[in-house]
């Protein structure tokens, strides 16, 4: 059971899962980081200097000057500032990742526009070697090869 499930941590995709998941938390704190620390604060002055990690409703009715002090008071409290900021990580988060989709999907198309050689060519018919596609003789058996489906027979000279 042990061999079975190191067998199974160590395939490649899940490594690459626990990859993914590690960078994307870090991400997560960055951008966290960017819209509480760099975002908000311009934000908040331009609207009057307002602390979004503030902005809160008592449900208790009563008021209390800061988040904190609701909270040491254990009132129950609407926190729609903390969820404006939440909001944005989320929407940063989600463009990164459709930018970042939209280029790997457009690497991808690069990629598959490659063409095949196998498509580049054509069986011969007499010998059923891939010739290119526009040789009009076999360079194996030489016959003369008009299309997928003729062969011109060969002529001894």
């Amino acid at each position: 059971m042990i061999k079975e499930f190191k067998e199974f941590a160590m395939k490649g995709n899940m490594v690459d899962l626990a990859i993914g998941v590690i960078v994307g938390g870090a991400f997560g704190k960055v951008v966290t980081s960017i819209v509480n620390d760099v975002v908000m604060p311009p934000i908040g002055l331009l609207l009057g200097k307002v602390n979004f990690s503030d902005l809160f409703i008592s449900l208790d009715g009563n008021h209390y000057p800061t988040l904190a002090d609701a909270k040491k008071a254990s009132a129950a409290t609407l926190n729609y500032g903390l969820f404006i900021n939440t909001l944005l990580d989320f929407l940063i988060v989600s463009f990164v990742i459709f930018i970042t989709v939209k280029q790997l999907n457009r690497l991808r198309k690069k990629q598959e526009e490659k063409p095949d050689p196998k498509k580049e060519t054509k069986e011969c018919p007499e010998c059923l070697s891939d010739i290119p596609k526009l040789a009009v003789r076999c360079k194996y058996c030489t016959a003369y090869v008009e299309s997928a489906n003729e062969v011109t027979p060969r002529t001894m000279n």
